[in-house]
């Protein structure tokens, strides 16, 4: 999967190469800065009526963008006042420059200029913060908080660590957010995300080109990133070549199951069975009318089954039960060398021994847990980006450890992180849609990290277009919609290339 350079994610440390790429390439630091400062400052006056506004600074760069965006919204007519953590303005670099251009008054940043501020334009510190809030940036953060002022953040809300959306002693949530060429994972991981309130990207002269020097290994989930490889149905093609997937049902909850087939034929695979136990073979059978039932063996074993070499993708866990036999499953599924996606107690089972779960992976896996399942089998340490990507290449599969901000993690270090779910989604029974849908992907071919990275976000966008109410059983309804929408997308970027007229994107 080529991964497209205007999702990436940048770290701070990224953001700080770019910056200096760009400069090498004859962009001056001082032109960054006044690009930077006066989007603050367009962003503001597009977004609120002119008012008394605030602009907090501090002692680095982000408090030079604020000082470009106070003299923008005072040139714009704004009541503008600056208040300066420390009192002393920059003595160097391209924050004193402009710093200097700023002739009206400085004040020493305190609680008290929160009286009568309209707003507040939040530049004290940026996305490369890498200690607690201390002292009066602390006490006035607190401050701020407590007050009903709307705050537009510069890069990121200060307290807020940048590269991993962990909040650093303490951060006041901003209502616009305004950050410059890419995004940082602060930006889209929680608890980061829910702090940044609108984001607005700003285009501030640096190249695009800078991005081929720092190789970015980091992306936001988007159709671009995999719209390239989806598996569309040929005009030539029949369902056997669309593949064959397998779920293998539980005894108890059957339900988990169905919702995993359903899933799985609305992607797109052009057979899909269910393994029943044969005891609760005419709940399955009775319940599913467009896909095959096939009853297990007492024994609950899977070879049978699997000696049909059309199978070619496998699901176990959605409904499973913890038990020797889930487990079995699961050995057996991967033993095939399959694709296999193993969900929910597929991967519990396996808390007591981990080990030998990733020693049978050998093949195409994505593992799909959450923050529970994953700590039944994961020993990871480190903010949710760290976990999931240690978990990917000590495991050899493919991680989607699911949330607000699900990260979806390869073995070779890649990892896309998913903005796109509703809180709507934390139902039960979502995470089988979801587990249908990367199967069924990977039954047509798709291999496993575009297929994780694109049934997650035709999840959420299904989660999205249902709304308020969703249950689980809702979701599959609405992918015909949601591939409606990424053909439409497909089309509309092939007129685009041809310089010819096309429909807009849609999910209509």
């Amino acid at each position: 999967m080529r991964l497209n350079p205007h999702t990436a994610l940048l770290t701070p440390g990224q953001m700080t190469r770019a910056d200096q790429a760009a400069i090498q390439r004859g962009v001056s630091g001082i032109a960054l800065m006044e690009a930077a400062g006066a989007a603050v400052a367009n962003a503001v006056a597009a977004h609120w009526s002119r008012r008394p506004v605030l602009i907090a600074c501090g002692p680095g760069n982000n408090g030079g963008d604020g000082f470009v965006a106070a003299r923008h919204l005072q040139g714009a007519g704004w009541p503008v006042t600056v208040g300066l953590l420390g009192g002393k303005r920059p003595s160097s670099g391209d924050a004193a420059h402009h710093a200097s251009l700023w002739d009206g008054p400085v004040k020493p940043l305190s609680v008290d200029l929160l009286d009568g501020a309209g707003l507040l334009i939040d530049a004290l510190f940026g996305a490369g913060l890498s200690r607690p809030l201390e002292g009066q940036a602390a006490e006035f953060i607190a401050a701020l908080k407590q007050r009903d002022i709307p705050v537009c953040a510069v890069d990121v809300p200060s307290g807020l660590d940048g590269g991993s959306g962990a909040i650093l002693g303490d951060a006041a949530p901003a209502r616009l957010t305004v950050t410059f060429f890419r995004k940082k994972p602060g930006h889209v991981l929680m608890p980061g995300k829910s702090l940044c309130g609108r984001l607005l990207l700003a285009d501030i002269g640096i190249p695009a080109s800078v991005l081929d020097d720092i190789g970015p290994a980091l992306f936001e989930n988007a159709p671009d990133l995999w719209l390239p490889l989806f598996p569309w149905p040929s005009e030539q093609g029949h369902k056997y070549q669309r593949g064959h997937a397998l779920v293998v049902g539980g005894r108890i909850m059957t339900g988990a199951a169905r919702l995993a087939a359903q899933a799985c034929a609305r992607i797109g695979a052009g057979l899909v069975t269910v393994a029943a136990p044969a005891s609760v073979w005419p709940i399955y059978a009775t319940a599913l009318t467009g896909i095959m039932v096939h009853p297990m063996r007492e024994s609950g074993g899977l070879d049978d089954i699997l000696a049909d070499a059309r199978i070619n993708a496998v699901i176990v866990g959605p409904g499973a039960g913890i038990s020797d036999t889930t487990r079995r499953h699961a050995l057996q599924a991967l033993a095939g060398k399959r694709a296999v996606v193993l969900d929910a107690d597929a991967i519990s089972v396996f808390g007591s021994d981990p080990q030998s779960l990733f020693d049978a992976i050998q093949g195409p896996c994505v593992l799909t847990p959450h923050e529970g399942e994953f700590n039944r089998i994961f020993s990871a340490s480190g903010n949710k980006l760290e976990r999931a990507r240690h978990a990917a290449a000590h495991s050899g599969a493919v991680v989607v450890l699911k949330g607000a901000d699900t990260v979806i993690a390869s073995p070779d270090g890649r990892a896309i992180v998913n903005g796109n779910a509703p809180p709507q989604l934390a139902t039960g029974g979502t995470g089988d849609v979801l587990a249908g849908l990367i199967a069924g992907l990977m039954a047509q071919g798709m291999e496993a990290f575009a297929a994780a990275a694109a049934a997650v976000w035709v999840h959420g966008e299904a989660a999205r277009l249902f709304g308020p109410g969703l249950v689980s059983e809702d979701l599959h309804h609405k992918v015909p919609r949601v591939l409606r929408g990424l053909q439409a997308r497909l089309r509309a970027g092939a007129a685009q290339a041809s310089g010819t007229s096309g429909p807009a994107p849609s999910s209509n």
